[in-house]
């Protein structure tokens, strides 16, 4: 069976743009057309219709799967070589409009066509493993580490800003007077940059506390 796999982000999309471009690569009215508005970029996304289509890869239900881009099916490469490798074990051949170099290598005759879907296959792979070490890479070279702290490649501390000290003094001084977390975070307000305010949460009332008793118990270690 010939099938169709249709897949738009938004609202905006228009799916009938996809298919009329696929219906330049077959004869749409020959395939059974799959359809879903879901993202491809999230992992726990869940995309029913395109896991309909898996489990039919896997029944040999599908020989041949056409989209209108290979990022339809997955946005990044490592999800995109991972289903290549499902296609070739259960012979389905994918085709994608905007990758019509997929057909040249899709014609390449017995048993060449195995040599060139394994190239195929290991070329991704290599292409998922290099996207990560850039990302990794753009990442060492956005941050820096230094007595100061993690900061920016332009010089802003990196992850949560601390407290005010009028913040931690005034949670410090609630809490000798015998007031609970619960009670001292109803009592103190924290504000951002753009001045708006709110009350402090639980957990930082207790990140707090916890680390003034971290300090007081270092003072008692060394005196």
């Amino acid at each position: 069976m010939k099938a169709i796999y249709i897949r738009t982000s938004t609202l905006e999309q228009e799916p009938t743009l996809q298919l009329k471009d696929i219906s330049k690569l077959t004869a749409i009215e020959d395939c059974t057309v799959f359809e879903e508005q879901e993202s491809a970029w999230k992992k726990d996304t869940k995309r029913p219709e395109f896991e309909k289509i898996i489990a039919m890869i896997k029944r040999k239900e599908i020989t041949d799967l056409y989209v209108w881009d290979l990022d339809r099916l997955y946005r990044n490469r490592k999800g995109l070589k991972d289903f290549f490798v499902l296609c070739k074990c259960f012979g389905a051949t994918v085709h994608s409009f905007n990758q019509q170099w997929l057909e040249q290598l899709n014609s390449v005759t017995p048993p060449f066509d195995e040599i060139v879907k394994d190239l195929l296959i290991n070329l991704m792979g290599w292409l998922a493993e290099d996207e990560s070490k850039k990302k990794s890479g753009r990442f060492k070279n956005a941050v820096r580490r230094t007595e100061k702290g993690t900061l920016s490649y332009l010089g802003n501390k990196w992850g949560r800003q601390p407290f005010p000290k009028q913040t931690i003094s005034r949670v410090l001084k609630l809490r000798e007077q015998g007031n609970s977390i619960r009670e001292i975070a109803k009592s103190v307000m924290v504000y951002d940059k753009n001045n708006n305010s709110r009350n402090i949460s639980k957990s930082s009332v207790h990140k707090i506390l916890c680390e003034k008793a971290g300090e007081k118990d270092s003072i008692s270690a060394i005196t």
